[in-house]
């Protein structure tokens, strides 16, 4: 039985806005208290799109990493690293494409609609096309069962799944599988390797389902049964092999309802975005610009808060109270839209004051952000290693080490 894990990875692109911490980081920071996680920055991956000007990539990540730690994240909690900085995740990809249907990649939902999306570069790059494998591989290695995704990533967690699933129906069966099973079962004990037996004869012959969700539990309770053992009974009760990489499931998180200055999604993109740091001056001028119900000509002209993008943000930094007050002048024209803006300008201050200052301490001392990157990296390549072990064992590649 493998330990609960959670994943997640950032692609670097510098500098985080207010909507990365309410669609992304808040998630992090509350799942670091509640599971073991490994969140890492995908430097690879963005190399899929900028592999012709890698240029920039180390200084976003690290300016990335800063913008994780000023939000919350907790390198005592959580593991953070840098991908490249694993070298597993590359041979882990480097055999998955070995054994990958070329029409599995294909037939990726965001495939094409990325090279469409981004048709001013070349993307016929093999990277590119089989970016899913590296994505799975991240997970993978890590036997990670939870991964925080949106709904339009469900496709890569059941990709992920599927890939987890073929290798280990073709690998899963190692040599004396039946004889090594066998003799796991009488580590048990007589009692419960006679009431695990029964429990396995109950699902393969009558398909009794509770059978197995029984025999598990029995599993899980055994105490001095090696992993590998464990590992090795699971397959055995289910009439398959040794499972040796863990089929992820997916932990679903609301879109990010972080509107930008102009009311569309927030992007850097789109130029309407409020950077995670950004300094007090920059953002009260920012709201102040913000265009508002194009039918308030003048003061005295009511207004409609549904027409209005800092109406928005009221939903997102203002009380019940304040709302109400907001709508009801707006209406009635009692108030103008600096006033309207000023507690949404308060509210985003307020947020950002503490991120501003975590962040001041790992800009006055860069060598605490190398130092919490460097122990992430060995963390998780500790596991990694772990996994290829495994894996290459499995392949019949463990060789001399």
């Amino acid at each position: 039985m493998f330990a609960e894990r959670v994943l997640s990875g950032m692609r670097p692109t510098g500098s985080l806005h207010l909507g990365h911490y309410h669609g992304v980081l808040k998630n992090w920071v509350k799942l670091q208290d509640e599971y073991p996680c490994l969140f890492f920055a995908a430097d690879w991956h963005a190399l899929t799109t900028q592999y012709d000007d890698p240029r920039g990539i180390e200084k976003a990540t690290r300016e990335m990493v800063i913008d994780w730690l000023a939000a919350g994240v907790d390198p005592s909690k959580a593991t953070l690293f840098i991908q490249s900085q694993v070298l597993e995740h590359a041979e882990l990809h480097l055999l998955f494409s070995m054994l990958t249907p070329l029409g599995w990649l294909e037939r990726v939902p965001t495939y094409k609609d990325q090279q469409e999306k981004l048709s001013n570069k070349d993307l016929s790059t093999y990277g590119f096309l089989g970016y899913p494998l590296l994505m799975s591989a991240d997970i993978l290695i890590y036997r990670a069962d939870k991964v925080p995704v949106g709904e339009d990533q469900i496709p890569h967690v059941e990709f992920t799944r599927e890939l987890a699933r073929r290798f280990n129906h073709l690998y899963g069966r190692e040599p004396g599988f039946e004889e090594k099973a066998k003799a796991a079962v009488k580590k048990l004990g007589s009692r419960d390797a006679r009431a695990f037996e029964h429990l396995r004869t109950r699902f393969q012959q009558d398909g009794d389902a509770s059978a197995v969700e029984r025999a598990r539990a029995l599993l899980q309770a055994a105490t001095g049964l090696p992993d590998g053992d464990r590992e090795r009974l699971l397959g055995y009760l289910e009439g398959t092999g040794k499972t040796i990489l863990v089929e992820p499931g997916y932990l679903l998180t609301e879109a990010s309802k972080m509107p930008g200055l102009d009311g569309q999604k927030m992007s850097k993109s789109y130029n309407n975005a409020i950077a995670l740091r950004e300094d007090a001056a920059s953002v009260t001028q920012k709201i102040k610009r913000m265009p508002t119900d194009p039918s308030r000509v003048r003061r005295s002209d009511p207004g409609d808060p549904d027409k209005c993008p800092v109406w928005q943000l009221h939903q997102i930094y203002s009380d019940a109270g304040c709302r109400d007050w907001a709508e009801k002048a707006c209406r009635s024209a009692g108030i103008g839209c600096l006033e309207c803006k000023q507690p949404v300008i308060d509210g985003i201050l307020r947020e950002q004051a503490p991120m501003r200052e975590r962040a001041q301490t790992y800009l006055d001392n860069p060598a605490l952000v190398r130092d919490i990157i460097a122990d992430g990296n060995a963390r998780a390549g500790e596991l990694a290693r772990e996994t290829m072990r495994d894996v290459r064992a499995a392949m019949g590649l463990s060789g001399d080490r």
